[in-house]
């Protein structure tokens, strides 16, 4: 496949309300699988780092405490520019006010070419 446009949002999740965004996310991942042009939604909870293992090439060392937020990342990806930009519009439309709420900031995006 070539010539898709992908996104990239990163979540930083309040730590009491982890259990409500996760339940949250599985649903909006079904509808926004169902959006026009979407390839596929993918989402990534970090609680893992790396710590300097790489260099013995050890399994990441599972984080043992919430300090802040827990960060979430998501990776969506369409066959083209303009069904993401109709998409988006769909996902702050219905989505933005209540994930956003349980947040401890507002969510990033990034967006571009897919490069494989």
């Amino acid at each position: 496949m070539t010539d898709t446009f992908s996104e990239v949002k990163l979540f930083q999740v309040k730590p009491d309300k982890i259990d409500e965004f996760e339940e949250l996310i599985k649903i909006i991942a079904k509808e926004q699988n169902k959006q026009q042009g979407s390839l596929h939604i993918n989402y990534m909870k970090r609680f893992y780092t790396m710590d300097g293992l790489i260099k013995e090439g050890l399994a990441p060392r599972k984080l043992t405490k919430v300090v802040k937020c827990v960060k979430y990342y998501s990776y969506w990806e369409f066959d083209d520019k303009e069904n993401y930009g109709k998409a988006t519009r769909w996902f702050f439309d219905e989505y933005a006010k209540i994930v956003t709420k349980l947040l401890i900031m507002p969510f990033d995006m990034n967006c571009g070419d897919t490069i494989y």
